[in-house]
């Protein structure tokens, strides 16, 4: 038995839906789902690494927006990153969905990977590879997690938020890499390669 999120559990800070989003579902266009099990969190601006730190932009105005549903933008020219707009309305934050171990849909995660998908953990070990995996791009920014809106969800399957988690500093930042606003499960092989600064949750 699973359940669709509802508007309450991503109205919420950053910081508190980010560990509670490890071991559930992201369920995508075309069947494809996926555990997810690395997040960092954006909290908007208090956070010098968020995209909303600046304001608001024609780019993040759907951070801004109602919570539970997808930011998706475009990385370094080359790559769709997907994250979970957080908090309440008016109010930035974001959850980016680092990593996940794929359920369902492993025939299309591994054609929309193509040939960089070379061993099982390489078809949602990032964020970009969890995008292309699962075929998200800009069409999806906006799209309601809540209501299942182009096709994309995240769901409780009851599978419990882990009782240990790491948590570490984000990866890839200019500004605020030393926040450790990154959580994952450990052992996991679908985990990202960058390490950061790791401890305990």
């Amino acid at each position: 038995m699973t359940r669709r999120l509802g508007r309450g559990f991503f109205a919420r800070p950053a910081l508190d839906v980010a560990p509670e989003l490890l071991n559930k579902v992201l369920v995508g266009p075309g069947g494809r789902a996926g555990r997810i099990v690395e997040v960092e969190a954006y909290c908007g601006a208090d956070d010098p690494g968020s995209h909303a730190f600046g304001g608001r932009t024609p780019r993040t105005e759907v951070m801004f927006g109602s919570p539970g549903v997808l930011y998706v933008y475009f990385s370094y020219g080359m790559h769709w990153c997907a994250n979970v707009v957080v908090e309440s309305d008016g109010v930035a934050g974001a959850v980016l969905l680092r990593a996940a171990t794929p359920l369902r849909g492993h025939d299309k995660m591994r054609l929309a990977r193509g040939e960089a998908a070379r061993r099982p953990r390489d078809l949602c070990s990032g964020p970009a590879k969890l995008c292309q995996a699962f075929g998200l791009d800009g069409s999806h920014d906006g799209a309601d997690l809540v209501t299942a809106d182009r096709g994309v969800s995240i769901r409780d399957d009851e599978t419990p938020v882990p009782v240990d988690p790491v948590q570490a500093t984000r990866v890839g930042l200019s500004k605020g890499q030393d926040l450790p606003w990154r959580w994952y499960v450990d052992g996991v092989v679908d985990v990202s390669t960058g390490s950061g600064t790791v401890g305990r949750a």
